[in-house]
């Protein structure tokens, strides 16, 4: 599928011969966080990888559900329908066959992107509202990759230095635009370090406890949290996050502030 990528024809999905076996989802993963990044700036790969696991996940997790009092008459009425009937074609029997579809529920929960899994977060919100309660901050978070020395240097820029307060950024925006859009698995790695260091430092959560850190944050104790993140119309991710915490603090004050974020941790 890709010779350029595999050019000797050896090292690509789901080999038979492989031992153990790894999944077509992790390999592919896997081969965009190896230190070789044709596969990071290939034109199609990622594409084309991404629709083959949108793909599978469709057939393999989207179900029908229908009410068990209404199974008997409607099962046989779809199974007369052929998939390779043309529409147009079809007799009165197919088409009040078709009309039953309307009974019929559409579960795809598990297929990222789908509206099944849209509604399934909504419900995941409102289980967080029923145990914790009403959020006490909503908020959008948009790190901008093109602006941000950080993201240089996931990029690979070694001309930037970190350790200064106002590193220099490559001299031209074109040129900080071309890199987002040249490798835009560094991009989706920035944005999940700037979420990280945001809750983290910033917020006080402990991600390997589960839980807000005994001193907090900048906002006090975090009882939990909800995000999810998108693409924005440029193609660059941001997050919007909804938080209940434990004990507020009426402000968060400058001092606090700028200790977290120069933090050795932050920095």
């Amino acid at each position: 599928m890709f010779p350029t990528l595999f050019p000797l024809g050896i090292g690509g999905f789901e080999d038979s011969g492989r031992s153990p076996t790894v999944s077509l989802e992790s390999h592919a993963k896997h081969l965009l966080d190896s230190a070789d990044r044709a596969f990071r700036y290939h034109y199609f790969y990622v594409f084309v990888v991404l629709n083959l696991i949108q793909r599978r996940k469709a057939h393999l997790h989207t179900s029908l559900s229908i009410k068990s009092s209404r199974f008997s008459t409607v099962a046989p009425a779809l199974l007369s329908v052929h998939p390779d009937h043309n529409p147009l074609l079809f007799t009165s029997e197919e088409k009040s066959a078709l009309l039953l579809l309307k009974e019929v529920n559409t579960i795809s929960s598990k297929v990222p992107g789908s509206q099944a899994s849209k509604v399934h977060a909504r419900h995941e919100i409102r289980s967080y509202f029923s145990h914790f309660g009403l959020p006490t901050l909503f908020f959008t978070f948009n790190p901008s990759a093109m602006h941000s020395p950080i993201f240089q240097v996931i990029f690979g820029n070694d001309d930037i230095d970190l350790d200064t307060d106002h590193p220099t950024l490559p001299s031209t925006r074109s040129a900080r635009a071309r890199n987002v859009a040249k490798d835009p698995v560094a991009g989706a790695d920035f944005f999940e370090f700037m979420r990280t260091c945001l809750f983290q430092d910033l917020f006080g959560w402990d991600f390997k406890a589960g839980k807000s850190s005994d001193n907090g944050g900048i906002f006090g104790k975090i009882r939990a949290h909800y995000g999810s993140a998108e693409l924005t119309e440029r193609d660059q991710f941001h997050g919007r996050s909804v938080t209940k915490d434990a004990r507020i603090k009426k402000s968060a004050d400058s001092d606090t502030l700028t200790i977290s974020l120069k933090c050795p941790d932050m920095k």
